[in-house]
């Protein structure tokens, strides 16, 4: 088939023209102007003033199976990765049993075969159990396709073991993710500690929380010269640590939310207790979120992640400090980041580069790229269509989003992976029929 006419952004070359893209069998074939008189007999597809970009990757969701099928399972999960634009989807290892052995990572690989209709790459845990005492079976996990270890959730409290994680996994090439707090200081908080919080009659969760913990992260990876990645940054205190370890050489990268960067606490004091809005790290002070973007502006900030963390509402509908944390959200990130970065003055090709090339690049996997002769995994996305946010259209199981009722502007229309449609919005012009359609 022929992509005829689209606004073509490809982020791993700089490219934004207005051009053709040919895809025959799973590959992109060629990529250039007026390609659709010069192959006859190809379907042709009219993408006029529409945008076409690689088909993001996501390097930080929770599918939740096995073990929690209830919340979300691989099938519903990737379904929703692709209604947002995602083609490649990492999922960390919470799950139950966790993914600490290579047969769990087996059966999450065979599971998405079998049902997912994007890419699941698994996340193996860095020690057993998530539990940060003995390592996990990496080497094993590695060759059943883990890409990336990390304890998700929790952080890996003990530097000896941290040493030995980083160790480890750099024998394998495989990434290690650390999620920052200290736990002593964050105790009982639900909130970031600070006005707004004392004033909700929560206990705060401080920033230095968050900080002091990366800040050893970033030391203990100068010190090994070992890369580390920091998960779901949301203090300035902690961009301030990480830019300056990049100044320095120190191989660290990091990752923000698009919840991050479209809200702040005071976002959820107006809810009125809505746990909905309940995230970990929690949604920080109006300042934090400014110096995230403008960190994603100077590219100090890598790439850009979901947390996709979908819950029933059970968990969800009680007192706020009782709640669970987490936001499902694979159907909203793209039309919430280009917001925000439309705000900040970032330009689309920028943020689309956080969501494509550079997560793959930090997980050391040939995606988000439209490159001729790559898989012809890309988005077609119409930047100027409002819509409002309906939980209970969401093809994840969980409806949980603090965006319900929000209008949005910018929408996925059709994802493509491996050169079949697997996403396609209502009134699909094209007449194409997606894969998980044909499947029942």
């Amino acid at each position: 088939m022929i992509l005829k006419d689209g606004i073509v952004f490809d982020p791993a070359s700089g490219t934004r023209a207005v051009i053709d893209i040919f895809i025959k069998d799973e590959l992109i074939e060629k990529i250039g102007p007026e390609l659709a008189p010069r192959f006859q007999g190809e379907e042709i597809f009219d993408c006029a003033n529409l945008w076409i970009f690689p088909g993001l990757v996501d390097m930080h969701v929770h599918l939740r199976e096995p073990g929690y099928e209830y919340k979300e399972t691989i099938e519903t999960g990737t379904r929703a990765a692709a209604a947002g634009g995602f083609t490649t989807v990492a999922c960390m290892a919470n799950t139950l049993p966790v993914n600490d052995t290579p047969s769990v990572t087996r059966y999450i690989r065979e599971k998405a075969e079998a049902q997912g209709v994007v890419e699941v790459l698994p996340i193996g845990s860095a020690t057993k159990g998530l539990k940060g005492e003995q390592l996990a079976e990496m080497g094993l996990m590695r060759e059943e396709g883990i890409v990336a270890v990390s304890d998700d959730g929790f952080p890996i409290r003990n530097a000896g073991i941290l040493r030995l994680v980083l160790e480890y996994a750099s024998r394998f090439e495989l990434p290690v993710i650390d999620h920052c707090e200290d736990l002593v200081t964050s105790e009982g908080g639900s909130v970031h500690e600070g006005k707004t919080g004392t004033r909700m009659g929560l206990k705060g969760i401080p920033c230095v929380s968050e900080s002091m913990v990366a800040a050893r992260d970033i030391l203990m990876s100068q010190w090994m010269e070992v890369p580390i990645h920091i998960a779901h940054v949301s203090c300035k205190a902690t961009i301030d640590m990480i830019r300056w370890a990049k100044i320095q050489g120190i191989p660290v990268t990091c990752e923000v939310t698009p919840h991050h960067l479209a809200l702040n606490v005071d976002d959820l004091f107006l809810s009125n207790y809505d746990a909905s809005f309940k995230v970990n790290p929690p949604l920080r002070a109006e300042e934090d979120r400014v110096a995230l973007l403008e960190a994603l502006k100077e590219g100090v900030i890598d790439c850009i992640a979901t947390d996709h963390a979908p819950h029933d509402p059970q968990v969800k509908m009680v007192e706020f400090e009782y709640a669970a944390n987490g936001i499902s959200g694979l159907e909203t990130a793209l039309p919430l980041v280009l917001e925000a970065g439309k705000q900040a003055e970032i330009p689309p090709l920028v943020l689309l580069e956080k969501m494509t090339v550079a997560p793959a690049r930090i997980l050391g996997i040939d995606r988000g790229t439209l490159e001729p002769g790559k898989l012809a995994n890309l988005t077609i996305f119409d930047p100027d269509e409002a819509w409002t946010v309906d939980p209970s259209a969401f093809f994840s199981k969980g409806k949980n989003t603090p965006f319900a009722g929000r209008t949005l502007t910018g929408r996925v229309k059709a994802t493509f992976f491996r050169g079949k449609a697997v996403f396609l919005d209502r009134g699909n012009p094209w007449g194409l029929i997606p894969v998980c359609a044909k499947e029942g």
